[in-house]
């Protein structure tokens, strides 16, 4: 782990967020159903979980500080600039979070701060 810096949040999702979520969970689910998920998290009030319970709930792969994406946010967290949160979706019949956006994000935060409390919109 990286030494202590302050990591910024922004209060909402940046304006691609979004889309990039509907991208995603469009290769989930039908049309409709990621239509119903994206309102739902575009109304979820924030919470605020652990990067590395995020990553336990996801099962996904911790991506590298060399992957092009997680270096970019890397670089965005050090020069203190503010993250989106993270878009999660709970998917219960696989007892599993998706992550819907945000994935390289938490990986870079996760380089500086496992413990790291990451605010998040969860459906």
């Amino acid at each position: 782990m990286g030494k202590h810096i302050e990591i910024q949040w922004l209060p909402e999702s940046e304006e691609k967020d979004i889309p990039a979520a509907e991208s995603f969970l469009g290769l989930l689910y039908g049309k409709r159903r990621v239509k119903i998920i994206v309102n739902k998290l575009k109304n979820a009030p924030a919470s605020h979980f652990r990067v590395k319970d995020i990553f336990r709930a996801s099962g996904l792969s911790l991506l590298g500080i060399s992957n092009s994406h997680v270096e970019k946010d890397r670089k965005k967290i050090k020069a203190g600039k503010p993250m989106s949160p993270i878009l999660l979706l709970r998917d219960k019949p696989n007892g599993k979070v998706i992550i819907a956006d945000g994935y390289h994000r938490i990986c870079a935060v996760y380089s500086f701060n496992e413990d790291e409390l990451i605010p998040c919109r969860i459906v």
